[in-house]
């Protein structure tokens, strides 16, 4: 029960890696409130004993009012898990201003919103555990993705900036950056893309979700209570 007691907003928590760790957190003895635009996030969090919330994670203002309401119906929020993303691929001569901005409204200055909104609450308390999802890519570049991987490398960036920002109010600030992880997001990839990237992993295998919410579960809990400021990559040694 490395969460007991908890309060904690998983954004985009209906499906792949956002549910993976929002079924581990509730073993772990956490409240887990599930942010997502999808309506299917109501059944994900009725089936495991979530608390759904409707949100757009680029609309700040929306995503203002739902972290004021968890904190009036549970007294606190203890943990921000910025998961939530959506791809929209193309190289740079093919790539539209409307799907660049789309993948940085959610990708990035949704991280932006979502703590920005919530970072309030934990400095009031003095504590909190923030970790938001970066990428491989956003380390190493990739081939169509320009969108998605200066979302991606800016999280980093803001995690670096934030760390130093509220650790002085016991709030820790860290990014995930995961490899190529099998999702319903990647089950789109054809098959022989598929075995290529996996040919370039040392271990040889495609991440779980599961390996990403451990990763998450441990930045979130006290045994990682002196890490901040740092992106774990989860990548089966890829580089």
């Amino acid at each position: 029960m490395k969460l007991e007691n908890k309060v904690a907003v998983i954004t985009g928590g209906s499906r792949g890696i956002g549910r993976a760790t929002s079924e581990l957190f509730i073993k772990e003895g956490a409240k887990v409130i599930l942010w997502d635009v999808l309506e299917s996030g109501k059944t994900t969090a009725q089936e495991i004993g979530a608390t759904f919330m409707q949100v757009n994670v680029a609309d700040f203002e929306q995503v203002s009012l739902s972290a004021q309401k968890i904190v009036q119906d549970f007294g606190q929020i203890d943990i921000l898990i910025n998961n939530a993303g959506i791809l929209r691929d193309a190289t740079l001569l093919k790539l539209s201003p409307q799907h660049w901005q789309d993948v940085i409204d959610i990708n990035l200055t949704g991280v932006f919103n979502c703590t920005k909104a919530i970072a309030p609450f934990m400095t009031e308390k003095k504590y909190g555990r923030i970790v938001s999802a970066s990428s491989i890519v956003g380390i190493h570049g990739n081939f169509g993705q320009t969108n998605y991987v200066a979302a991606k490398a800016g999280i980093i960036g803001m995690t670096k900036v934030w760390a130093k920002e509220l650790g002085k109010f016991g709030i820790t600030v860290n990014a995930v950056a995961p490899g190529f992880i099998e999702t319903d997001m990647t089950d789109s990839i054809p098959d022989d893309y598929k075995k290529m990237m996996i040919d370039q992993i040392p271990l040889k295998r495609a991440g779980k979700a599961q390996d990403i919410a451990q990763a998450y579960l441990f930045l979130a809990s006290s045994e990682a209570s002196f890490i901040s400021g740092h992106c774990l990559s989860v990548n089966g040694g890829a580089g």
